[in-house]
């Protein structure tokens, strides 16, 4: 079979047959091209990378370690400085609940395969990270939602009503601080509450907390989910926000009777790779080195997110509104109904090289609820950047 043969002509299963470009993909080719503004992708910014303290980790795993290069078994010493790291979050954990994963993806693929049957419901809120629904895509599962929005948060009364008319989700995918695309965060009343829901109507919860480190405000984030219940809550955590994401280091905390299962589900894809950037992982935690790290990337993220909200203010039109994140990477924003952020993407990059994720980059199904919505990202650029790019797409705005 040729390169040129089409999709149809592929033996491929029914489910890939209909796969098509993530928006995050198609984003990729574009923003690669000279002069564009970019507020698109949820990217750290490299200039934090702790590239120093990594070379000096690198460097001292090599020489101290000789099967640092080798097949091996995933780490003790890494999973106690896991538990650590969980406990400056306010969740209590041993290292016989923690299992180390090639980044939060595969942490979030591995649950799903575990938790998930074939055409079984999940429920989702009606704006999701689009990586998650890419996650479910084989398992052809139907999608129940449920609204959240930067106004009224999660529809708590809108969930409760669907578990007490029978449906039955597999799981509930969420995301407790920093939410992509939203970038909102749970209140306490609505942590506790979902948690009830999930004892009562024995709904296990994946919590995606990739951005619960990177928060903003006096006093923290809140404890996520996890903190309330270690039954029905599954954790997934990722270096690859708070280090860097070519690391491929994350981890889940679940009880205890599932590692095994997780264990033998990631040998089958990965064979237990990315041991070295573990070792890395480890030595450079084990250099005292992570909460200065973390106190300058908060700093810088508090900057350029108020920079961002700063710049919004001044060059949006009458009738947007926008969300003021307390973690995270990005600010959700509302245009009037008028506009579709799709067709407006294609203008922005043409006339003013500016680039942003539509909201239908986000919505469940391909449903239409977010075509008037845009996703903007503040820890990619630099202030100066973020406040010519928010210009830009403010002269698109006047246009359209």
């Amino acid at each position: 079979m040729t390169a040129s043969s089409t999709s149809s002509e592929l033996p491929l299963a029914s489910w890939a047959r209909r796969l098509a470009p993530s928006a995050i993909q198609d984003m990729l080719q574009k923003i690669t091209r000279p002069g564009v503004f970019s507020l698109a992708l949820g990217l750290p910014a490299a200039e934090l990378f702790p590239t120093q303290g990594m070379a000096e980790a690198a460097a001292r795993v090599l020489a101290e370690q000789v099967g640092a290069l080798q097949y091996s078994a995933t780490l003790e010493p890494l999973r106690e400085q896991v538990v650590a790291l969980m406990a400056k979050r306010g969740v209590r954990c041993s290292t016989s609940q923690v299992f180390l994963t090639t980044g939060a993806q595969q942490g979030m693929n591995l649950l799903t395969r575990l938790l998930l049957e074939p055409g079984q419901a999940v429920l989702l809120e009606d704006r999701v990270y689009s990586g998650f629904q890419q996650v479910l895509d084989p398992f052809q599962a139907r999608r129940l939602t449920v609204k959240r929005d930067g106004r009224t948060g999660l529809d708590l009364e809108g969930m409760e009503s669907l578990l007490k008319s029978g449906e039955r989700p597999a799981f509930l995918y969420t995301m407790s601080d920093g939410h992509n695309p939203l970038g909102t965060s749970l209140v306490r009343a609505e942590r506790e509450r979902l948690v009830e829901l999930a004892r009562e109507y024995r709904m296990p919860i994946i919590e995606d907390d990739a951005y619960g480190f990177l928060h903003y405000e006096e006093g923290g984030a809140l404890p996520p989910l996890r903190s309330l219940d270690a039954q029905w809550v599954y954790y997934v955590g990722s270096f690859s926000k708070i280090l860097a994401p070519a690391l491929r280091v994350g981890w889940v905390v679940v009880p205890e009777a599932m590692v095994f299962r997780l264990a033998t589900v990631k040998e089958s894809s990965d064979i237990d790779t990315a041991t070295f950037t573990q070792r890395m992982v480890l030595a450079f935690l084990e250099s005292g080195r992570l909460d200065a790290h973390l106190e300058r990337l908060r700093g810088e993220y508090r900057l350029r997110r108020d920079t961002l909200l700063r710049a919004l203010e001044e060059h949006l039109p009458e009738g947007a509104s926008w969300t003021k994140p307390t973690s995270g990477m990005f600010v959700w924003v509302e245009l009037p109904e008028r506009f579709d952020t799709t067709v407006l993407l294609a203008r922005a990059l043409e006339t003013q090289q500016v680039a942003f994720l539509p909201g239908q980059a986000f919505a469940v199904s391909g449903g239409r609820s977010a075509s008037h919505g845009l996703r903007l990202n503040f820890s990619h650029c630099e202030p100066l950047r973020i406040e010519e790019a928010v210009r830009r797409l403010g002269t698109v705005l006047r246009v359209g």
